[in-house]
């Protein structure tokens, strides 16, 4: 096995979560749809909100690295939630549901050797690379998961 595809499979891996951070598939299933949209004491936002901005920023990011047809959201108002909660089980599932989705589609991506890691992705320039969006998308997983973890701490869930 080349080197490359070594790197390319570490990428993979570490968009799943679970070396350095609790994988955030493993937070969703310690919390239920009546918990989700609670703001713990004094902190200002709930575990709903902050999942919400995990998923549309890779959902941003994925659309950045692999579609021809990206615009840029404005920043900050399409990356939180307009509503602070959670409306429905519905609108949950298909939260979920969009965050696994995308997080293949990247992995995919970044497996397939014909996506060069050190070369501009598709709406990118200069240091946009495939890697630097691979390792950001972590990077932000990683960083709101462990806010979602206090979260689920401060709601005696974990």
């Amino acid at each position: 096995m080349s080197e490359e595809i070594k790197i390319r499979e570490r990428l993979a891996k570490h968009l799943e979560g679970g070396e350095a951070f609790m994988p955030v598939v493993d937070m969703l299933e310690k919390i239920s749809f009546e918990d989700i949209n609670t703001r713990p004491a004094n902190l200002p936002y709930s575990f709903y909100e902050l999942f919400y901005h995990i998923v549309f920023t890779q959902k941003d990011i994925v659309k950045f690295t692999c579609s021809d047809d990206y615009t840029e959201p404005k920043w900050p108002d399409f990356y939180w939630p307009k509503e602070k909660t959670c409306r429905s089980t519905e609108e949950w599932k298909t939260l979920k549901a969009e965050y696994i989705t995308d997080r293949e589609r990247l992995k995919n991506f970044v497996l397939n050797e014909e996506n060069k890691l050190t070369q501009p992705v598709k709406n990118g320039k200069g240091e946009q690379t495939l890697l630097r969006e691979v390792i950001l998308v972590t990077e932000h997983t990683a960083y709101h998961s462990g806010q979602m973890l206090v979260v689920l701490r401060l709601l005696n869930l974990h």
